[in-house]
């Protein structure tokens, strides 16, 4: 039981680090319109929830989305995350609502292969350890970007320009992610 928990651990890590990079980038998303380590929590944790539950749901076949629709919706959200740190300089009230949203369309795009992992497997063990994985990878990305925002945040300092921290950093950072997102949907919908 335990091997197979951490086997679990160990796949819902790497679904993040280094085989998720929509994944990755729309964690980095939230990061960059986060303001204070508390409410980033809430919110990849939020994501983390909602992905779960589709994934949950679509592994034990309850559910299902076709890929032509849940992929390009994925890229999408990225994008829209995206841009909502380059225009907003703080997080809205619906937030953490729309990332729940988001959070159950990445879940159904992982449902099927899911279902396949679970197929000899506990799924209750199974699904916990493929969601502490998820959060552990996340919490990973989280950790890379905020150690990236402080060395930017600590140049910009000794340069005695702090205030250049959004047009220096965030809203370029951003600004590639949603170009990426944008890419990704227009080519998932090819």
């Amino acid at each position: 039981m335990i091997d197979n928990l951490v086997a679990f651990i160990e796949l819902g890590f790497r679904h993040i680090l280094p085989l998720g990079l929509d994944h990755i980038l729309f964690i980095v998303a939230i990061f960059l319109n986060a303001r204070g380590w508390a409410s980033l929590l809430l919110q990849a944790t939020t994501f983390t929830v909602a992905h779960t539950i589709t994934l949950g749901l679509a592994a034990a076949g309850l559910v299902h989305a076709p890929a032509e629709l849940v992929e390009p919706l994925i890229a999408l959200s990225i994008a829209v995350l995206a841009v909502e740190a380059i225009v907003f300089e703080k997080a809205n009230v619906w937030r953490l609502p729309v990332i729940f949203g988001f959070g159950l369309f990445h879940g159904l795009g992982f449902g099927e292969l899911m279902k396949a992992y679970l197929t000899n497997a506990d799924f209750a063990i199974g699904l916990a350890g493929f969601t502490i994985g998820v959060e552990l990878g996340q919490l990973a990305v989280l950790a890379s970007a905020a150690i990236v925002a402080l060395a930017v945040r600590f140049i910009l300092k000794a340069a005695n320009k702090p205030q250049l921290y959004r047009p220096a950093f965030v809203q370029p950072a951003a600004g590639v992610i949603a170009l990426v997102g944008l890419y990704w949907t227009i080519e998932r919908l090819g």
